[in-house]
C-alpha cells in the first residue's frame, strides 16, 4: 500500500484528490495548507507528496524545496496548479494544470511511487 499525502487549501479539490486515491488502493492524508502539509511530511512516511502551487502562506515551490532539502529528498513530488506559469523548471516530478482528468492524476501517482518504492 503506498502512503499519499496530498496538500491543498481548497477543499474540494482535496476530497475529490483523496477520493480518487482511494478507490485506487492509496493511502491518502491530507493538508490544507503548506504548513501543515511539511509538518506532516516531516511526522510521517510517504511514497509521494502531490501539492497545489498557489497556497497562502507556505505555497508549493516552498514545500519542494522543503522535501528537496530535507532527509526524504528522493520522494516524487507532483505539483498542480490553475497558475502553470508558477512551476519554472523547478523539479517537480510531474505536474498538472487545473483542470486535469483524475484519472491521468491516478496514472501518474501510479507510477512514480512504484519508482519510489523500487528505489
Amino acid at each position: 500500500m503506498h502512503n499519499i499525502l496530498v496538500i491543498d487549501d481548497e477543499k474540494m479539490i482535496l476530497g475529490l484528490v483523496q477520493l480518487a486515491l482511494t478507490r485506487a488502493g492509496f493511502e491518502v492524508e491530507i493538508a490544507q495548507d503548506g504548513q501543515e502539509g511539511i509538518k506532516k511530511f516531516d511526522d510521517g512516511c510517504f511514497d509521494l507528496v502531490i501539492t497545489d502551487m498557489l497556497m497562502p502562506g507556505i505555497n508549493g515551490n516552498n514545500v519542494l524545496e522543503h522535501i528537496r532539502n530535507s532527509d526524504k529528498l528522493y520522494t516524487p513530488v507532483i505539483g498542480f496548479s490553475g497558475t502553470p506559469w508558477l512551476f519554472g523548471s523547478n523539479g517537480f516530478d510531474a505536474v498538472f494544470t487545473k483542470p486535469f482528468p483524475l484519472k491521468d492524476l491516478v496514472n501518474s501517482v501510479q507510477d512514480l511511487s512504484s519508482k519510489a518504492v523500487a528505489n
